[in-house]
């Protein structure tokens, strides 16, 4: 058996696959009107800066799961995003497919970006961990609990890295049936910039005006 929580084009996580996988994060639900948007793949130099501009205007905060190798190449862009007061997660360090690859190097992919976490910001104890392409085996879904992580899916995911969708159908996709806890998912990637660049203000701006809260996990 595998999980794989990306074959599906759904936008909104459905309220069974949440049951059926509730060892799973998917939301976080609040009574202070709070979502969390997560940017992952970064950090990425003609990407990410942006984003912290953007989030900066609208003073939102937001979580990070960042590339092991990417981190490595840029620390300064890292250390920016702690800086800004976002939260970390680990997302490999090589972007592996979970299917593709055995428990071992799985474990050790992951535990490679958090020697890369750590050892650029000591203070950093995130345990926060998303599986890239959403695909992730239950014995690497198991090992990963042991250690203390929660695995952090999505309610919404905006499907900007998509080439197939639109910006226009991006910002739809961000913004649908969003409410208080809601995982909202985006990539500060070159591959999803196009979109993303276009959806984020606008989405921000609707979050807003519906009076929602941007906190961090």
């Amino acid at each position: 058996m595998i999980y794989n929580f990306s074959v599906m084009r759904w936008i909104k996580t459905h309220w069974l696959v949440k049951k059926l996988f509730s060892n799973m994060v998917w939301d976080v639900p609040n009574d202070d009107n709070e979502i969390y948007l997560t940017f992952d793949d970064g950090p990425t130099p003609e990407v990410t800066p942006w984003v912290l501009l953007e989030l900066k205007k609208h003073n939102a905060l937001a979580t990070f799961f960042c590339i092991g190798d990417n981190i490595n190449k840029h620390p300064e862009l890292f250390l920016e995003i702690i800086a800004a007061g976002h939260s970390i997660g680990n997302h490999t360090f090589n972007h592996l497919n979970g299917f593709k690859t055995p428990l071992q190097q799985y474990a050790a992919n992951v535990q490679l970006c958090a020697t890369q976490i750590q050892e650029r910001s000591p203070k950093i104890k995130s345990k926060l961990f998303r599986p890239p392409y959403g695909k992730i085996k239950p014995l690497q879904a198991r090992y990963l609990r042991k250690l203390g992580y929660k695995i952090i899916l999505w309610d919404i995911i905006s499907h900007d890295f998509d080439l197939s969708v639109s910006k226009e159908n991006c910002l739809k996709n961000a913004t649908y049936e969003v409410q208080s806890g809601s995982i909202i998912v985006f990539h500060d990637s070159i591959k999803a910039s196009e979109n993303l660049k276009y959806a984020l203000p606008l989405a921000l701006n609707y979050f807003k005006k519906k009076g929602f809260v941007f906190a961090k996990l």
